[in-house]
């Protein structure tokens, strides 16, 4: 072949390849940025693309990217909360960009399942915010306090005064008849438990969320309805409590910042009457000589002793004392170019009202995260606690000495609490003498606690993460009760031990994706979980004695022993999706398919989802109008979920008991003995089911100056557990459980924020919230219409929690009946008295900052929700509540019920108030209240006048806690407390529990 045919045909066409190669290669640049707030500080997880391309980069955890262009282009860059950034490149191979808050989204990026943050804006269901600062300022040891009254659709009820006591928490109105009806806790995506622990005798125990301290949350965000909570499967069917813990920060040197505080506690007592002596009919009784455990004595302003006008002993001011409360923190955080850490520890002592009552914790908590790869990111925790908690049985049983002290005479003095023969004084029999109390009975718990997570986040690629993350939630703890020889409840003496071993193993893998194409944004969650929970109790109770003095097992006469584990596994597939199209219109579809080991193979599989729906139509509007209304949202979503915490391990099974056969209980002279229960177990049963619909408004004015949101749910439960099922006795069984019941809740949210007044030196935040729940029980079982739940009862066509027992006996026009004697009478017919639930809830929350000076005040609200008075009820029988002082004649308005004619018998107090105490409708009081729960002022110090100092900044502050209630109707002490804890039907009774109490803080924080 000739040279010019040969260059014709091969060298000029790859001479052509070479140089468009090359040319191609010169227009490819490497361009390398870093991404920064206003502030300077880095955007770690921004987008950065070349427009209309699928060319893409992720910044680092310090701001920073790379990725290939052809050096001709549109840079856009977006970030969460920040305004998106368009840079237009012509070749150059470095750019920085600066990303500005968005108005539109300020503090609008949240926390939803799964640890997943998204842009409140595209959200499809309600959720709510509350910061960490607004937590810690409340100055409750108890984080569930701290939230109440500060979130729409949450309701709040602590139990009682004694330091370390638990506290209820439910959104939107309880779900199950006889399930835990609280929401679900979860700390940075690892569930928790919650369970209410700590108590072997009468009274509350602890909530073990109490176990967190709430100096290292940064934030907690609520899920409210199905939608929101579908992803954590039938563990969030109630709704759950998600809490972010604080980080450390990239680029910044140690900072140490310490914070102290103590505070004063004075409890808020019932109304008792001191103008009366023990005695009955108007008869002084001296105690001594005369026992009497009634006050209808003689007026105290007129009785003499010895000749000497009697003392007036106000038992309570003596008993009670001023608790104390110190919390210590200190925490150290900052970080490197990739990595951050944050490392704290707290100490709380707080010591109780009640003599010999306190609940000591220690903290500590340890978080360190790293960017291994520029793709790969890790994050390690632990928190650890331990704490100690003594307190004294509560209520109504013969032990409590808050009874003896509510209800004992003022002419006698308790103290001594031992004659010189060394036996109880007592000026009544049937209790103890409360002094004798303090040294003699004794309940400690004691509890060490371990809160591992692990996380893991890989990037493959610019829209994929890869996230696994394990958590661990284990705990020990130990209780102890004694019980002194000459108790009057156990005259020989009383222990228990109780210990419990508690581990929760919670398992994430999660892929997701989140991609642009065109004018729609996918993003995608696909996971799958793991769950485990064991259990493991032993419980011994001795009795008698043998050693008075010697508080060990091994000296008790009689001991009984029994021992239990429970293990429960479960699994779960999630798929979420969220669609945008446009930034106006959202589509969320979610589905889980969950597996649950306590369930039959039959049943133990379930799926459920939720679908859900945003327009955004403030999207539509002219950028001019959008700095008046810059958001305007509607959302509707449908969403149903499993619940199966009525339905414990084994709970299918018939197990057996011991036996007791007549008068004989086995063991029996060494010999064992079983019965089978006479509760016959359903294998057949399966998760109960709460399917609802919610619908929002959401708006934001003047660049969020305001901000509305509204929700309206309507959630109905059904296939109901009802564990207590009468069976025919032919069947050798009594009872069983079925899936049945139905329920229905419907309410109303409103949430309104507002700046009215922001400028540099003072500012104005003002935040108000509605709630309004309506609670129905459809069915129980079959043609079944009531049930009891403890203090409280179950009615179908009434709300769940209705008060049902002896009410006044009544003519067809609702006059009392009254018999020839002048007392009116309880009717023959028992019927509905009260209803705990609430008509609605409100809070008001202002803060105000004046240059250094920062200042709050939040008001809670509670419309409706009756009370059974029990101090009151007990009280009327013994003379005790200030009501009865008017002892004088009276005339009951009413009718006789021999002659049908006006009453006209005049009766005295005494046989008006004894014969009210057996009468349930009458201690029945509405329960409502407004509350100054919390007010605030500190004071910072200017950063100048630090400048030669060590400290970088210093704060001063005084709070005050529930410093005025107004309860127009309620004679108790607080009409928020539950007084035997947080279960479903220990709710809305008011029963000798500690007084819980108005307090003064004062606190200082500062950093190094």
């Amino acid at each position: 072949m000739k040279f010019k045919q040969l260059l014709k045909r091969f060298i000029l066409p790859l001479l052509s390849v070479f140089v468009f190669c090359y040319n191609t290669y010169s227009q490819t640049v490497t361009l390398t940025g870093k991404v920064t707030d206003e502030k300077g500080e880095p955007v770690a997880g921004a987008s950065v693309r070349i427009k209309n391309t699928n060319t893409g980069a992720i910044t680092n955890g310090i701001g920073v990217f790379s990725l290939n262009y052809t050096g001709q282009g549109t840079l856009v860059v977006t970030a969460i909360g920040l305004t998106a950034q368009e840079v237009k490149l012509t070749g150059q191979a470095q750019v920085n960009v600066v990303l500005t808050e968005d108005s539109k989204q300020l503090n609008e990026v949240v926390v939803t399942a799964l640890g997943v943050k998204r842009d409140k804006r595209i959200l499809t269901y309600s959720t709510q915010q509350i910061k960490g600062e607004s937590l810690t300022q409340s100055k409750e040891a108890n984080l569930v306090n701290a939230i109440a009254g500060k979130a729409a659709g949450v309701q709040v009820t602590s139990s009682s005064g004694t330091p370390g006591s638990s506290s209820r928490i439910v959104v939107r109105g309880g779900s199950s008849f006889f399930g835990d009806n609280q929401a679900l806790m979860v700390v940075d995506g690892v569930p928790v438990d919650n369970s209410e622990t700590g108590n072997l005798n009468s009274g509350p125990g602890t909530n073990r969320i109490a176990d967190i301290d709430p100096s290292i949350i940064a934030n907690i965000n609520i899920l409210k309805g199905a939608a929101a909570t579908a992803l954590y499967g039938s563990k969030g069917a109630n709704g759950v409590i998600i809490i972010t813990t604080k980080n450390g920060s990239l680029n910044k040197k140690p900072l140490i910042t310490f914070s102290s505080d103590f505070s004063f506690e004075k409890p808020l007592l019932p109304q008792i009457q001191n103008k009366y002596s023990q005695g009955t009919n108007g008869n002084y009784f001296d105690g001594v000589t005369q026992k009497k455990s009634t006050s209808w004595g003689a007026r105290m302003d007129t009785l003499k002793i010895n000749g000497q006008l009697a003392k007036v002993y106000n038992q309570s001011d003596l008993f009670f004392k001023t608790g104390h409360t110190y919390n210590n923190t200190i925490n150290i955080g900052g970080g490197g170019a990739s990595s951050t850490y944050l490392i704290s520890y707290s100490n709380l002592n707080q010591e109780g009202t009640v003599p010999t009552t306190k609940f000591l914790r220690n903290t500590f908590f340890a978080k360190y995260s790293a960017q291994i790869l520029p793709n790969l990111t890790t994050t390690f925790q632990l928190n650890y606690s331990n704490s100690q908690n003594d307190r004294l049985p509560e209520g109504y049983a013969l032990e409590s000495p808050v009874w003896t002290i509510f209800t004992a005479p003022v002419s006698y003095d308790l103290q001594p609490s031992l004659t010189e023969a060394g036996t109880q004084r007592l000026y009544r029999f049937s209790r103890n003498n409360p002094y004798w109390v303090l040294d003699n009975i004794k309940n400690h718990s004691g509890v060490n606690r371990f809160l591992p997570t692990f996380t893991t986040d890989y990037k493959p690629l610019s829209w994929l993460t890869v996230t696994e993350r394990f958590g661990a939630d284990v705990y020990t703890e130990m209780d102890r009760y004694r019980e002194s020889t000459q108790s009057v409840s156990n005259p020989n003496g009383r222990l228990v031990d109780n210990n419990t071993t508690f581990r929760q193993f919670n398992n994430d893998f999660m892929v997701s994706a989140n991609k642009q194409f065109g004018d729609f944004n996918i993003d995608v969650l696909l996971g799958n979980n793991i769950f485990s929970s064991y259990s493991e109790n032993t419980y011994a109770n001795g009795v008698g004695l043998t050693i008075p003095g010697l508080y060990n097992m091994a000296s008790a006469s009689t001991v009984t022993y029994r021992e239990n584990s429970y293990l429960q596994r479960k699994v779960g597939f999630y798929l979420q999706s969220n669609i945008e199209y446009k930034r106006f219109l959202v589509l969320s579809l979610t589905g889980r398919y969950d597996g649950n080991s306590v369930l039959s193979t039959e049943n133990n599989f379930y799926p459920y989802g939720s679908a859900a729906t945003s327009f955004i139509f403030s999207e539509f509007f002219s950028p001019e109008f959008s700095k008046v209304m810059n958001l305007g949202k509607l959302r509707f979503s449908y969403g149903t979920v499993g619940n199966d915490g009525s339905i414990s391990p084994y709970s299918l099974l018939t197990a057996y008991n011991s036996a007791t056969i007549r008068n004989l209980t086995f063991p029996y002279a060494g010999q064992s003995g079983f019965l089978i229960s006479d509760v016959l177990g359903n294998a057949n049963l399966k998760s109960e089911r709460i399917n609802e619909f919610e619908a929002g408004f959401e708006a934001g004015f003047f660049n969020n100056r305001i901000s509305l949101e509204a929700s309206f749910y309507s959630k109905k439960t059904i296939d109901g557990i009802i564990p207590s099922v009468s069976l025919a006795p032919s069947t050798g069984y009594a009872y069983t459980s079925v899936n049945s019941a139905v329920m229905q809740n419907r309410g109303i949210e409103v949430l309104l924020n507002a700046t009215p007044i922001k400028s540099r030196d003072f500012a104005w935040d003002l935040t108000l919230n509605f709630t309004r729940n309506r609670n129905k029980v459809i069915s129980i079982y079959q043609d079944q219409k009531q049930l009891g739940n403890g203090f409280t009862n179950i009615i179908v066509g009434q709300p769940y929690g209705v008060i049902f027992g002896t009410r006044y006996a009544r003519n067809a026009a609702g006059k009392l009946l009254t018999d020839d004697a002048g007392l009116p009478f309880a009717d023959d017919t028992q019927g509905i008295v009260g209803n705990i639930n609430p008509n609605w809830l409100g809070g008001i929350n202002n803060s105000i900052r004046y240059k250094q000076f920062n200042f709050s005040f939040f008001f809670d609200v509670k419309r409706g929700g009756d009370i059974q008075n029990n101090v009151d009820g007990y009280g009327y029988f013994y003379g005790t509540p200030k009501v009865t002082e008017d002892r004088g004649l009276r005339v009951v308005d009413g009718v006789n019920a021999t002659t049908g004619q006006p009453n006209t018998v005049a009766v005295n107090g005494q046989a008006y108030y004894q014969r009210a105490n057996g009468v349930l409708e009458s201690v029945i009081q509405d329960g409502s209240y407004i509350k100054l729960r919390n007010v605030s002022l500190a004071y910072t110090l200017k950063p100048s006048w630090l400048s030669k100092g060590p400290f970088k900044s210093a704060t001063f502050g005084v709070t005050g806690r529930n410093l005025w209630i107004h309860a127009p109707h309620f004679t108790g002490g607080d009409p928020e407390v539950s007084s035997f804890g947080s279960s479903n039907g220990a709710q809305g009774i008011y029963s000798f529990s500690t007084p819980t109490s108005k307090s003064v803080d004062f606190s200082l924080k500062v950093t190094l």
